[in-house]
């Protein structure tokens, strides 16, 4: 019996530790999948057209794959949208509020009107029309991030004094952003970069 316990304490370790990685990566492999397959459908059909069952099989995984991680296809699509604008929205910091706003909104732009991961923030702003407890969700645990990081830049402006100390924050965003996304939500005139340079130009006048 002792040799037996001996032989099962050494044994089972070695197969926790095998197998530990392994289930990891399967589980990441299906994660990054799940995260493809609702981007592209998302491109391909539309938000109202993207379904669980049509995200397991484009993913090739099973729906219980998917609901073990999110509960809805709104899930999905949130945790998408917070991946690729980490990736791709974060500031660059070059020392000069004027070329950090230039260039974070022409990337801003970029992201909205021709990148699909633009698709699946617009559609969420969508929704969050018609969904008051994903709107809350989506404000709270994805939205907020960016709103995070915007607010950080201007910050970094007030810091190096290049904007002014009573700078109100939530509306120079505003006075910023809104004219973007008025365009590209709701008008669908061109938003290109001499208007978000005129943005940058007419805010930095104003707050000087």
């Amino acid at each position: 019996m002792n040799g037996d316990v001996a032989r099962g304490s050494v044994r089972e370790p070695v197969h926790s530790s095998a197998r530990g990685p392994r289930e990891d990566r399967r589980s990441e492999k299906s994660r990054q999948a799940i995260l493809n397959a609702a981007d592209d459908l998302l491109v391909e059909v539309g938000y109202a057209a993207v379904t669980i069952e049509g995200i397991a099989a484009r993913a090739g995984v099973g729906k219980q794959t998917i609901y073990r991680w999110w509960g809805s296809k709104a899930d999905v699509l949130m945790d998408n949208y917070t991946s690729d604008a980490q990736e791709q929205l974060t500031p660059v910091q070059t020392g000069q509020i004027d070329a950090e706003l230039r260039e974070y909104l022409r990337k801003l732009v970029e992201f909205l009107t021709t990148d699909p991961a633009g698709m699946v923030l617009t559609s969420l702003i969508g929704q969050a029309q018609h969904d008051k407890e994903m709107a809350a969700v989506f404000r709270r645990d994805h939205l907020s991030a960016q709103l995070n990081w915007e607010r950080d830049m201007l910050r970094r402006g007030i810091e190096r004094g290049q904007l002014p100390a009573d700078l109100d924050l939530d509306r120079a965003l505003a006075e910023l952003f809104g004219p973007v996304y008025y365009r590209v939500l709701v008008t669908g005139e061109p938003v290109d970069a001499d208007f978000t340079d005129w943005l940058v130009e007419r805010f930095i006048a104003s707050h000087s």
